[in-house]
């Protein structure tokens, strides 16, 4: 399919990381033992994680859930991501980042695939933390209304 959209990963021990949390990957090139490029599908939702420091610390920590974007369509662009996405969540500094990873895991703790999540409840998570809110659970039910509202668009 075209039109993908590509990550590049980086993994450096206590120097670089750059990681997906979720997404469905469907092709991945290794460039190196410490850099590869994976791509996603268009319309596809992914969290992507960027940590950086130096000999005195961290000098980044950043998270955006983006979805990708499809050809023709409007996009934000984010560094290590062609051609961009959709904007979902976009938060940075250690505490938000950890808070939305915390989201996270409470979404696979019911058994809910984060990507298939709605892509409002994202950006419920980043205004409530951007306002230093505690975001609303991702519930089943919300989850199973979510999916019946996607088939009737479709």
């Amino acid at each position: 399919m075209s039109g993908r959209t590509t990550i590049v990963l980086t993994w450096i021990e206590g120097r670089i990381e750059r990681w997906l949390r979720f997404g469905r990957i469907v092709q991945e090139t290794i460039r190196s033992r410490s850099v590869r490029v994976v791509g996603v599908d268009p319309g596809s939702v992914f969290a992507f994680i960027r940590w950086a420091a130096n000999d005195y610390g961290t000098v980044e920590s950043r998270i955006d859930i983006l979805q990708a974007a499809f050809p023709g369509e409007r996009y934000s662009t984010v560094p290590f991501v062609r051609p961009g996405g959709t904007s979902l969540l976009r938060l940075s500094g250690w505490s938000k980042v950890e808070a939305v990873l915390v989201a996270i895991d409470q979404i696979e703790a019911e058994k809910i695939a984060p990507e298939d999540v709605c892509p409002d409840h994202w950006r419920h998570v980043h205004n409530r933390l951007t306002c230093n809110l505690e975001p609303r659970r991702y519930m089943p039910l919300r989850h199973e209304a979510w999916l019946k509202r996607r088939a009737l668009a479709a």
